[in-house]
């Protein structure tokens, strides 16, 4: 069973004299690695999650042979791909799905906005398909939760945190959070950093990631010895919250003391052009912010494209995509991939492209279209994938998958695989106890054949 390194408590780390705790937490994690495994070549992860969910029918998996309340008033394009075509308001994606591999066949159970999310993210469905539910300690992790634990458990050292949610986190109206994105039952030390501001803004700063002004790293590393004194003469509380608090301590002290943190998130280190190549909004300075992110060896980076439900279009649909959605999506995308693979990134960045689920095939009375689980597409590209492909189809109408059907736990086990692990055989433990398989899916040897 694969188990968290040991890691020191405050006590122990003082017993190292002069390396000191900042010492310890930046050079001298214990990695416990076992050999990759698997064809994917990937070291970090991009999920670009579309909140709210985007219509599959009108961007990836057009039906041009369909009824008129089925097809929509968008045409095909052809890409660069032969015989591959997509909805004309992707022309730049057209000129780059010989990068990308599109899975038309995924579908799920759940209806509701952040159940949906839940079995997207997680892999498994929510006990309740409901969008009034809030995230609990004994939630099940995610996948970006979980990459996270695997790269502590490896002995992840590396200036950025392991697991960044940009720029809002997963949720419906910002009053229910989705369950599973956070530490769930591997305890609050496997939250994620969530962003929680908007890296377009003039004033754009990240929280609690640089040490104040009155202090340097030789001041705060006093004062963490100073700390670790006065709880020698403490009562020791032997309990799993104090030995958490403990931790947090440490990653935060590490964190600020380094730097590399703060430097990571300063997009006013990257050059005018580049970031206006991604799009002075949201969706854009978070994916510059994500590459920026996966350079400094963060394992995985959520861009939430919110915020909140803002993919949700039951009402005027087709404009709302081509006049608000798809330009700046699309422009951010492109430039991230493109960015990637100038850089050399590309090959070991998976990039994966989803939303909780796709948008029903009948348009309804208000030009728009509803939620719809029974089938929808996700793109992923770099980390070893092979692009160009299609993977699955779904039928006349894009209701369900006609063949090859694919479920979230079978991306999840794709994207762990693309990452060398063997996802069949990590295990963690639930909040009762009991071992959990990191997914139940199985990874779809197509991406990387």
């Amino acid at each position: 069973m694969s188990q968290a390194p040991n890691l020191l408590n405050r006590r122990q780390s003082l017993s190292l004299g002069g390396m000191g705790l900042l010492g310890w937490a930046l050079q001298n994690a214990q990695a416990i690695s076992a050999p990759r495994v698997g064809p994917g070549k990937a070291k970090s992860v991009i999920l670009i999650f579309n909140g709210g969910a985007p219509s599959h029918i009108d961007l990836w998996d057009p039906k041009p042979e369909a009824p008129a309340e089925v097809r929509g008033i968008f045409k095909t394009i052809g890409t660069n791909v032969p015989g591959l075509r997509i909805g004309e308001l992707l022309p730049q994606m057209a000129k780059r799905m010989d990068q990308v591999a599109l899975v038309r066949s995924v579908h799920h159970g759940h209806s509701s906005h952040n159940g949906g999310m839940h079995w997207a993210t997680v892999g498994r469905p929510y006990r309740i398909d409901s969008t009034l539910i809030n995230p609990s300690p004994s939630d099940t992790p995610g996948l970006g939760t979980l990459v996270g634990w695997l790269a502590q458990r490896d002995g992840y050292s590396k200036g950025a945190p392991p697991y960044v949610i940009t720029p809002f986190p997963h949720c419906d109206s910002k009053l229910y959070l989705t369950p599973g994105q956070f530490g769930g039952c591997l305890g609050k030390r496997y939250d994620p950093f969530v962003l929680d501001a908007d890296p377009n803004a003039a004033d754009f700063r990240v929280r609690d990631m640089a040490l104040d002004k009155t202090l340097n790293t030789q001041r705060l590393q006093q004062r963490m010895n100073l700390l670790g004194n006065l709880n020698q003469s403490a009562l020791a509380l032997p309990s799993a919250q104090a030995q958490e608090l403990d931790l947090m301590h440490q990653q935060a002290a590490a964190l600020l003391g380094s730097g590399k943190a703060a430097e990571a998130f300063d997009l006013s280190r990257e050059p005018e052009k580049v970031r206006d190549r991604y799009g002075r909004h949201s969706w854009g300075q978070s994916h510059l912010l994500a590459r920026r992110l996966v350079e400094a060896g963060c394992k995985f980076v959520t861009t939430v494209n919110g915020p909140s439900i803002t993919w949700d279009t039951h009402k005027d649909n087709f404009n709302g995509l081509r006049n608000r959605l798809v330009p700046p999506m699309e422009m951010a995308y492109c430039a991230l991939l493109d960015d990637l693979r100038e850089r050399g990134l590309l090959d070991s960045t998976l990039v994966v492209w989803m939303g909780e689920f796709g948008r029903t095939p009948k348009i309804n009375a208000d030009a728009g279209r509803d939620h719809w689980p029974g089938c929808y597409s996700v793109l992923l590209a770099g980390g070893g994938v092979r692009g160009g492909q299609v993977i699955g189809s779904s039928d006349a109408i894009g209701a369900y998958p006609k063949d090859r059907p694919v479920s979230p736990a079978d991306i999840h086990a794709s994207v762990y695989s693309a990452l060398g692990y063997d996802y069949r055989s990590i295990v963690y433990n639930s909040a009762d106890g009991r071992p959990v398989a990191l997914t139940d899916g199985q990874a779809l040897p197509e991406l990387f054949s």
